[in-house]
């Protein structure tokens, strides 16, 4: 199951909508629209996506988390690891074999320290470096 999959499930089910008339709505087949909750299909389309936010009523912050999932929803992914580090390139190819073998727990933590890089690249993204500082005038 992918991200974008399991909140589409989840929606479904809490308002209570059956597959086969979400299906419908989007215009595709009750075969298609489970095979992409059960991340069976690759990352859904621009037009599929404002759909499902269409169908559900979705607007502002949750339609941008529903955005990200489907942006981070392919199940099939390659890494490029070309002029990185030989360990990204090892980290990678790792992952790849042993990814199934992980506990949700695992999973978690792996993820928390990903979320910390990203917070701390954006974080030196805004901050200014200290030799670019302006100068203090003297008194």
């Amino acid at each position: 199951m992918t991200p974008f999959g399991e909140r589409v499930r989840q929606l479904r089910q809490e308002r209570g909508r059956m597959l086969k008339d979400m299906a419908a709505h989007l215009g595709v087949s009750s075969a298609y629209l489970s095979a992409l909750e059960r991340g069976e299909r690759g990352k859904p389309t621009w037009t599929l996506i404002q759909g499902v936010l269409q169908y559900f009523h979705i607007i502002w912050d949750e339609a941008d988390e529903l955005t990200r999932l489907a942006d981070l929803s392919d199940p099939r992914v390659k890494i490029d690891t070309a002029n990185t580090d030989p360990k990204a390139t090892l980290l990678a190819n790792r992952l790849a074999r042993e990814i199934r073998g992980l506990t949700p727990d695992e999973l978690d933590r792996m993820v928390a320290v990903l979320d910390q890089a990203q917070e701390r690249e954006r974080g030196a993204g805004c901050a200014v470096p200290s030799d670019a500082q302006a100068p203090v005038s003297p008194r």
